[in-house]
């Protein structure tokens, strides 16, 4: 699925479909919210209040809007937290600088981009030159990896 862009963006946070269980998530930038389901790209919800767009400072989460309304979401960006750089069917992710300020993202398959030769194991999937890299890593169900940098979020997900 394309980029989506979103200026300023912050922060994410993945959290299942109340109704059907896949992956949906919850983007915030500086003056809003949105949910945004990981399959289709489709934005399922949006709140334009920037009073409501920062995760509380201690806890990291956010609340939810649209079919996330009422729960609390684990937030990972620009004030903290991370996702899950691995899943349980052997795929895992790295961000590298070899060429500050450039960031990459490697992901890999029960390999070692440290070892293998690149398209063995491992493949350079991303490259962020023009934003900073948030939050990267995947849904707690694997399905989904997410990018979120600065400008956008990507999102690679199967059913």
């Amino acid at each position: 699925m394309p980029p989506l862009p979103v200026g300023g963006l912050t922060g994410v946070g993945f959290a299942p479909h109340p109704d059907s269980g896949e992956d949906i998530i919850l983007v915030t930038s500086h003056q809003a919210r949105g949910v945004i389901d990981c399959v289709t790209g489709q934005r399922m919800a949006r709140d334009p209040d920037p009073d409501k767009a920062w995760p509380d400072d201690c806890t990291l989460t956010c609340e939810g809007i649209g079919p996330l309304a009422g729960t609390a979401i684990q937030i990972s960006g620009l004030l903290g937290g991370g996702l899950h750089t691995t899943t349980t069917h052997g795929w895992s992710i790295d961000i590298v600088t070899p060429n500050w300020p450039n960031e990459n993202i490697l992901l890999s398959y029960e390999g070692d981009p440290y070892r293998d030769a690149p398209g063995s194991t491992w493949w350079h999937i991303h490259r962020e030159e023009a934003c900073e890299i948030r939050a990267a890593g995947f849904s707690p169900t694997g399905r989904t990896l997410a990018i979120a940098s600065s400008c956008t979020p990507t999102l690679f997900a199967h059913p």
